[in-house]
C-alpha cells in the first residue's frame, strides 16, 4: 500500500501537532503499541482483554511536532455500567482526534467486536484519516489474508503490518504520523511528562495489572483500585531520598473473592505488592512501601455512583 499523503509542508517556525486515537476490539495490543511509541510505560498491559478502562493520553513531541497518542479500552458489547462507561471513553476520545490508528490481530480473523469498531468508525471516515494497523504480523500464519479481510469491513482505509513490540515497527509508524500532524500549536509544553495521568492514578493502575495478571476467571474484571495514600516520608536524619508511603485499596465484588485475591497466607496479595512495587520504584526513583488493603464492594461494576467513588467519571 501506498503512503498517504503529507498534510503539510515544514515551515520554520511552524509547529504541528494533533490527538491520534488507538483504537480497536479487546487484547489487540493497543496499550503496547502506544508505550512502544512512546518509548515509555503510560498504559497498563495484562494478557487479560479489558486491561485499559480509561482513555489515557500519551505526548510524543519530536521537533516542532507534537502528537497526543490517545489509548482507549477494547470495545466490546456493553453489558454493565463499567463497560458502557468505557464505550463512552473510547466515542469521547474520537470527538477529538486528528487521526485514527484502528490496530487489529492479524492472528484471527475479524470478530463480532471487529465489526462493531468498523461501524463506529464508519462515519468518521471522510473526515479524519484513519489507518488500518495489522498488529502481530510476525505471528500471524497469514497476515496478507487478515488484513485484506478486515480492510473488507471498511473499503478505502490506508493499511499497514507491524509488531506492536517492534522498536523499529513502532518508530516507522510514529515518524509516519508525525508527518501527517495538522498545523497548529502543542497542547503541552515540549518538557511536559509521557502521560498525563498523576502518580496517584499510575499507582492504583499498576496494582490492578500486576493483579490481573496473577487472578483467574470473572475475578479479574471485577476488581478497582484506587489510591488512598501517596506521601513521601523523610529519610530520617543523615540519612537520603526518603520513601514514598503508597496505600492501594482493591476492591472486589463479593466477599468470597477476598480470599482469593490474597491467597494462602497472604501469598497472592504480597505477588501482587512486589511487582507493583518494582514498577513504581522505577517510575519514582525512590523506595516504595505500598500498603495493599482488599475491602468488598458490591456490584460496584453495575453501580454508576459507585463508579465515580473509585474514578470512572
Amino acid at each position: 500500500m501506498g503512503k498517504a499523503p503529507i498534510l503539510g509542508g515544514v515551515t520554520e517556525g511552524t509547529t504541528y501537532s494533533g490527538f491520534v486515537a488507538v483504537v480497536g476490539k479487546p487484547n489487540v495490543g493497543k496499550s503496547t503499541l502506544v508505550n512502544t511509541m512512546l518509548g515509555v510505560k503510560i498504559a497498563p498491559i495484562s494478557p487479560k482483554p479489558q486491561t485499559t478502562r480509561k482513555r489515557v493520553r500519551g505526548i510524543h513531541t519530536e521537533g516542532n511536532r507534537q502528537i497526543v497518542f490517545v489509548d482507549t479500552p477494547g470495545w466490546h458489547e456493553a453489558s454493565d455500567a463499567l463497560s458502557e462507561y468505557m464505550i463512552r471513553q473510547i466515542t469521547e476520545a474520537l470527538a477529538e482526534v486528528n487521526l485514527v490508528l484502528w490496530l487489529v490481530d492479524l492472528r484471527h480473523p475479524p470478530t463480532h467486536e471487529d465489526e462493531l469498531v468498523a461501524r463506529a468508525l464508519r462515519p468518521m471516515k471522510d473526515q479524519v484519516p484513519i489507518i488500518l494497523v495489522g498488529n502481530k504480523a510476525d505471528a500471524a500464519r497469514y497476515p496478507e489474508a487478515a488484513l485484506q479481510a478486515y480492510a473488507e469491513l471498511l473499503p478505502g482505509l490506508e493499511t499497514r503490518m507491524i509488531s506492536a513490540q517492534n522498536e523499529r515497527d513502532a518508530k516507522a509508524l510514529r515518524d509516519e504520523i508525525l508527518s501527517l500532524l495538522p498545523e497548529g500549536p502543542f497542547f503541552f509544553p515540549e518538557d511536559y511528562a509521557k502521560g498525563d495521568q498523576t502518580p496517584e492514578e499510575w499507582a492504583a493502575e499498576i496494582v490492578r495489572e500486576e493483579a490481573m495478571k496473577r487472578l483467574k476467571e470473572e475475578i479479574p474484571y471485577s476488581i478497582a483500585t484506587k489510591t488512598e495514600a501517596f506521601e513521601l516520608r523523610p529519610a530520617p536524619a543523615g540519612g537520603g531520598g526518603g520513601t514514598f508511603y503508597i496505600q492501594v485499596n482493591i476492591y472486589v465484588e463479593r466477599e468470597n473473592h477476598k480470599p482469593i485475591l490474597i491467597g494462602a497466607g497472604g501469598r497472592k496479595l504480597k505477588e501482587i505488592g512486589a511487582a507493583a512495587r518494582k514498577q513504581l520504584e522505577v517510575f519514582l526513583a525512590r523506595k516504595v512501601y505500598l500498603d495493599l488493603q482488599v475491602k468488598v464492594y458490591p456490584n460496584w461494576r453495575k453501580d454508576p455512583e459507585a463508579l465515580r467513588e473509585l474514578g470512572y467519571h
